[in-house]
């Protein structure tokens, strides 16, 4: 849902309610996608996922990631006011901006932050045109 939408929701609900919901974790990890001359590069949020947890795949230009954040078992005293930290199981699939040589792939994650590095094949470089 576009953030326009989500928060005058939020607001409606929070004052119903005495306290703002979170925005539901089944939109998944928040990403930024950027599309450069020869390849495109998304990042992706997602505290709490280890590697091992997460499974990357690019079909054509749909980029998908599957995986999901183990619940910390914590008992805590007195009720959540606000419970916002994610965890269970995701899949968020994506359109990219060009398609991309799957088999010149990269994956990185540190901290809690994937970056992929997608390279575009030939035929969806961007080239810029010169004009006589």
């Amino acid at each position: 849902m576009k953030k326009e939408i989500l928060d005058p929701m939020d607001h409606m609900l929070g004052d119903f309610f005495g306290h703002r919901p979170a925005r539901p974790a089944a939109l998944g990890p928040s990403l930024d996608v950027i599309e450069r001359d020869d390849e495109v590069v998304v990042r992706a949020a997602l505290p709490g996922v280890s590697k091992d947890d997460l499974e990357v795949s690019v079909s054509g230009t749909l980029l998908t990631l599957r995986g999901g954040a183990k619940a910390k078992k914590k008992e805590e005293e007195g009720e959540y006011y606000r419970a916002e930290i994610p965890h269970g199981p995701f899949e968020r699939t994506l359109a990219l901006p060009a398609e991309v040589d799957e088999s010149k792939a990269r994956a990185a994650m540190k901290d809690g932050m994937l970056e992929l590095t997608l390279p575009k094949l030939d035929k969806a470089k961007r080239r810029r045109i010169r004009i006589d």
